[in-house]
């Protein structure tokens, strides 16, 4: 059958061909991004969410035209104005939320997964892709777990993550189960129980910001039937990590399992000099890990990781056309009980090129070198008089508010700073009061960075 008349069909990313069409459209894109960032100037645009609407509005005119615009234009103005007006997390005053900036490497090879497409749902669509996926989960679960046949899955972040947990235990445990955390958990655990129709879960309050071990344990003896506990390494709000191995503990005494949401802190199992922070961590039944923070993925990058693959058996699923019987009798690998997704990227390429690229003392390295940019900007904010230090961060977030500021003021600075495209501040409550929240991840802030931005928030905080 020959092509319809008119134009040539437009060329694939994959294929023999692949590289050649993709290469030119490449120097399109990195030079849109590169306008883009120059038009920005700032770690963000500025006028807030109505002028950013507009711009970009003006800027596309109608997204669907009767006659195409062609590769380049269509390239050339999407990348520009998405680069013009995004929150670039590489910008060193860009540290308001756990959301690093992704390495070269890592992005180049996202780049080779989307032109390869391969679907982690069925081996016939991904027979290489499906080895490094299991290649790397279980390297990376070997990690965790010093056990015989530790495993991970692949998954969009700690949110999936939690989502598994919570249903392997229910698997294992029946609709009865109770699910235990505190009050500093991940919002993504009691949605989980929701979304899985068990109970609703009870939250532990955490004064200190860390789960009580006490606490835990009253709530245990009080407790009748199957029960899970989920602590937390690595706060959203503070980076606080919860005494694992005394959580551990309690949950063998009273036969509870135990989850740990380590999305945030997990990473510092790579690290000779910080992993100590993780004491404990091997203890639990699973671990949920993200990649996409200090990792320095592009997003997605999580995994849910277990001690035995064994423990994931419960995901097991049959679908003729993706995994029959008989094909599985035969050889091929059964993939389709490694997520609840069907159709799934590649997503352990650009995390095993990382890996391979820097090797694990290149990983520690950026670990060190980002926790290590956290307690100096604590250290000048403790030093400056015009700034309230909360404490000593454990590991990138250091949160601080102007020391004579009311809480008014602190949300009105950082709606300020987002409106002029000056800073990106995330926002904690800790002690009663509302504090300015800087997540550092970017490994390329520098010492005069810091100072920069508190020389920016001096200047702006109301007197």
């Amino acid at each position: 059958m020959t092509a319809p008349p008119g134009p040539p069909l437009p060329p694939l990313a994959g294929g023999p061909d692949g590289p050649d069409a993709l290469r030119p459209l490449l120097d399109t894109v990195l030079d849109a991004l590169a306008a883009g960032a120059r038009a920005r100037s700032g770690p963000l645009p500025a006028g807030g969410p109505d002028a950013v609407g507009a711009d970009v509005a003006a800027a596309l005119g109608a997204l669907l035209p009767e006659r195409g615009t062609g590769p380049h234009e269509a390239l050339r103005t999407l990348v520009h104005v998405l680069a013009r007006g995004a929150a670039d997390p590489a910008h060193p005053l860009c540290a308001g939320h756990l959301h690093g900036p992704p390495l070269a490497v890592a992005a180049a090879a996202d780049l080779a997964a989307g032109a390869l497409n391969p679907s982690l749902d069925s081996w016939d669509q991904a027979p290489a892709a499906s080895v490094l996926e299991a290649l790397l989960t279980r390297t990376l679960a070997a990690e965790l777990y010093p056990t015989a046949q530790p495993d991970a899955l692949i998954t969009t972040g700690g949110t999936e993550a939690n989502q598994l947990a919570l249903l392997l235990a229910r698997e294992r445990h029946g609709p009865a189960l109770t699910v235990v955390h505190g009050a500093n958990a991940h919002h993504s655990v009691p949605r989980a129980a929701w979304l899985l129709g068990l109970p609703p879960t009870t939250s532990l309050p955490t004064p200190t910001g860390v789960l009580d071990p006490r606490h835990v344990h009253d709530t245990l003896a009080r407790t009748t039937g199957p029960a899970l506990v989920t602590a937390t390494a690595g706060t959203t709000d503070a980076g606080l990590i919860d005494p694992l191995d005394a959580l551990a503990d309690t949950c063998a005494r009273h036969g509870a399992e135990l989850h740990v949401d380590a999305a945030y802190a997990g990473p510092l199992a790579l690290s000779p000099r910080h992993r100590h922070l993780l004491t404990g961590l091997h203890r639990a039944g699973s671990i949920s890990l993200d990649l996409h923070k200090l990792g320095w993925q592009p997003v997605p990058a999580g995994l849910l990781a277990v001690p035995d693959t064994a423990h994931l058996a419960p995901l097991a699923h049959q679908a003729d056309y993706l995994n029959a019987a008989d094909d599985t009798e035969a050889g091929l690998p059964d993939l389709l009980g490694r997520s609840l997704r069907t159709t799934r990227r590649p997503d352990a390429l650009k995390i095993a090129a990382t890996l391979r690229a820097l090797g694990r003392d290149g990983v520690a390295r950026l670990i060190d070198h980002t926790l290590g940019l956290a307690r100096h900007l604590a250290e000048l904010i403790d030093a400056h008089p015009a700034f309230t230090l909360h404490a000593a961060p454990t590991l990138t977030t250091v949160l601080f508010r102007p020391t004579h500021a009311t809480d008014t003021d602190v949300a009105d600075l950082r709606r300020a700073l987002l409106h002029h495209g000056r800073a990106v501040l995330g926002r904690a409550n800790a002690d009663g009061r509302l504090w300015l929240k800087a997540t550092l991840l970017n490994p390329h802030t520098t010492p005069q960075d810091l100072t920069t931005l508190l020389t920016l928030l001096e200047g702006s905080t109301p007197r």
